[in-house]
């Protein structure tokens, strides 16, 4: 379960932004700022991911200060400038929510992150992955990055451009869930924000159900790489809209509203 969206950032020195703020005001950013990043803000999301990786068994590892894997037109193909800080999400192939966890835990540092005013993306190709310097074992891989770092107030022309190029329509309310019946009020909060969540080319491949006073989310090919990441971010913002509760791991899993 999430931290108290009412305290947590402010325990973590960022003033009064909450997840619903967070989630908001999040875009991906690919141009950034060689301004450096306050060294208590560095120790926070070490902190974060420390205690998530405890939390979660997994393996997400904070690079800072070498853009090596960005560096150059044929390692980020132009779609990011700047980048000199990333989370890198380690996929651990003996665990079979491994992706769907990274991007539970991954989207919850981005959003906080955004509350620490600082721009994110996340990344599963255009960067070069023999350059990051992550330790790895048999049974690991690179599922994807986290870009983060401060960022130009408003987006630069390139990344419009590049927005406009990779981006697909927003699906509507309608199309991200299936009901039996008039879905409650807190369900329809939990689906205005994964119409806000990221993922893969904005494809929104999560479905919502809700029988029975029951949701269970799922999407119809989870082996197609990066779906399992894409359920995982869609989880955590559904939680987050629809005010709390403690999703199952897996395809097809349910949310218990009981806190």
């Amino acid at each position: 379960m999430i931290p108290d969206e009412t305290n947590f950032f402010d325990e973590i020195g960022v003033g009064a932004m909450l997840y619903q703020d967070a989630i908001n005001v999040r875009c991906s950013r690919r141009t950034y700022l060689p301004k450096l990043i306050d060294y208590g803000d560095i120790n926070k999301l070490r902190s974060l991911i420390d205690e998530y990786n405890q939390k979660a068994c997994l393996n997400m590892q904070l690079v800072i200060d070498n853009g090596d894997a960005f560096n150059g037109l044929l390692k980020s193909y132009g779609m990011f400038k700047g980048v000199k800080n990333y989370i890198g999400m380690i996929e651990n192939k003996n665990d079979a929510h491994s992706q769907e966890k990274l991007g539970y835990y991954g989207e919850l540092i981005v959003l906080q992150a955004t509350g620490m005013r600082l721009g994110t993306c996340w990344v599963a190709g255009t960067f070069d992955r023999k350059s990051c310097p992550f330790k790895l074992v048999e049974h690991e891989s690179i599922a994807c990055v986290i870009t983060f770092g401060s960022v130009p107030s408003e987006r630069t022309m390139k990344e419009k451009l590049i927005y406009s190029m990779t981006h697909r329509k927003t699906k509507t309310a309608e199309e991200l869930y299936e009901a039996d019946t008039p879905v409650p009020s807190w369900f329809k909060s939990g689906i205005t924000a994964v119409q806000k969540a990221p993922s893969a080319v904005n494809r929104q491949p999560v479905t919502f159900t809700y029988k029975n006073d029951v949701v269970t989310a799922s999407v119809k090919d989870i082996a197609i790489s990066d779906m399992a990441i894409d359920l995982g971010i869609a989880k955590l913002h559904f939680e987050l809209g629809a005010g709390g509760g403690v999703w199952g791991w897996g395809n097809g899993a349910s949310l218990n509203r009981r806190m």
